[in-house]
């Protein structure tokens, strides 16, 4: 598909439906960053191997797996607002079931309701974005991150700041709770559209979609490997205390917030998804090398922030990418990217908690690395095939898609 010129591109506006889905999406940035120094306190505080403290990042890939399975069929069913704030009750419940439970069966059954809700609230935003901006998705999806690594830039600081005090850690899960309850009470009658039919959503999601998948599910596991692991390596590595590398790890935060900032400008002009996802995978990777391989103190703070640089707009232009190679399906191809993700966030975290078991935790991480250049591999693959179609269309000008 040929890029749109800066003129010929749709004008982007920000109504009150676009600033619903990014303070949304916001608040599930708010768990997924603040899952892994959730699980680093639940380590220390119920005394549990690696491997049983994975289960937890397992089970909310389990609840990610339930959204995209459901959400479809749900969002026919009872149509995407509907959908949304139910989402939403069930985020608060397993928020809930966190900050009650002491026990690892209670905290365990949070991570899969948690994980089920917020994935849900976190999947409806995104695809209401992609069908609202269409051909900007691309700029909405990474604001939207933008805003979701502002969140998250604070959230590990503050587990690890609260951790200190006598509301304990716990008291930081309540917050997106009530940042939800103000939307619905500000913007719960907001409609939210129903997917776009055209002529191209009849159809099955193309073969080429099923490696934008892919490409998304090794971005999430790429950045999960990190949120989870770079607090006991900083730990192991550089011998920091497990809240101060909690606190640290809004630096890697910080790192993606800076990226998907000059993402943002980036994406402007449309077309330029896929050279920005491979150049962010080349920062990503000297970043996370430095920080692996070096042990001072400083120089791995300052790589987890680079590492964080590159991170950043690797899933919101992979799933930008996505959800416009499913030709108007936007429900069905986030359904099929959603479990893709679901399996990502189950089987890095997971592999690397019984890696780290057996090896430890600094040789586990060669784990990181081999993910990054298998993503540039699937990059390669996907920009050699739009090369090809785009010969196609040149070649016959009358048989485009016109997705």
């Amino acid at each position: 598909m040929a890029s749109l010129s800066a003129a010929e591109a749709p004008r982007f506006t920000r109504d009150r439906l676009t600033w619903l889905a990014y303070i949304s999406l916001s608040t599930y940035a708010f768990y997924i960053y603040a899952l892994g120094p959730v699980v680093a306190f639940l380590h220390q505080e119920l005394h549990l191997t690696y491997t049983l403290t994975s289960l937890h990042s397992t089970l909310w890939s389990v609840g990610s797996v339930l959204a995209g399975l459901t959400l479809q069929p749900l969002a026919q069913r009872l149509g995407r607002q509907r959908l949304f704030w139910l989402a939403a009750a069930t985020t608060g419940v397993g928020a809930l079931l966190f900050i009650v439970g002491h026990a690892v069966e209670v905290t365990l059954l949070a991570a899969l309701v948690l994980g089920t809700g917020s994935t849900l609230v976190g999947a409806v935003s995104s695809v209401v974005l992609a069908d609202r901006h269409g051909r900007r998705s691309d700029r909405a999806l990474v604001e939207a991150n933008l805003g979701a690594s502002g969140v998250g830039t604070f959230v590990p600081a503050l587990l690890g700041l609260l951790a200190l005090t006598a509301g304990g850690w716990r008291s930081a899960l309540l917050l997106p709770l009530l940042a939800l309850g103000v939307l619905f009470l500000v913007l719960g009658r907001v409609p939210m559209p129903a997917p776009p039919i055209t002529a191209s959503a009849a159809g099955r999601l193309p073969r080429g979609f099923w490696a934008h998948v892919l490409l998304v599910a090794l971005a999430v596991g790429i950045e999960f490997c990190v949120l989870f692991f770079a607090v006991p390596l900083l730990s192991t590595g550089s011998r920091i205390s497990t809240a101060g590398a909690a606190a640290a790890l809004s630096l890697f935060v910080a790192g993606e917030l800076t990226g998907r900032a000059a993402g943002s400008w980036l994406t402007r002009r449309p077309g330029r998804a896929m050279r920005l996802i491979g150049a962010a995978l080349g920062i990503a990777m000297a970043g996370f090398l430095a920080l692996w391989l070096v042990r001072i103190t400083g120089i791995a703070v300052a790589a987890l922030f680079v590492t964080g640089l590159g991170i950043g707009n690797l899933y919101p232009l992979s799933l930008a990418l996505a959800l416009g190679a499913g030709r108007g399906r936007t429900d069905q191809a986030m359904s099929r990217v959603q479990v893709g993700i679901g399996v990502a966030i189950g089987t890095a975290p997971l592999l690397l908690g019984v890696l780290s078991d057996r090896l430890g935790v600094i040789r586990a991480l060669a784990v990181e690395p081999c993910l990054i250049v298998v993503a540039g591999f699937v990059l390669l693959l996907l920009v050699r095939a739009g090369r090809s179609e785009e010969a196609v269309v040149r070649a016959h000008p009358g048989g485009g898609s016109g997705s």
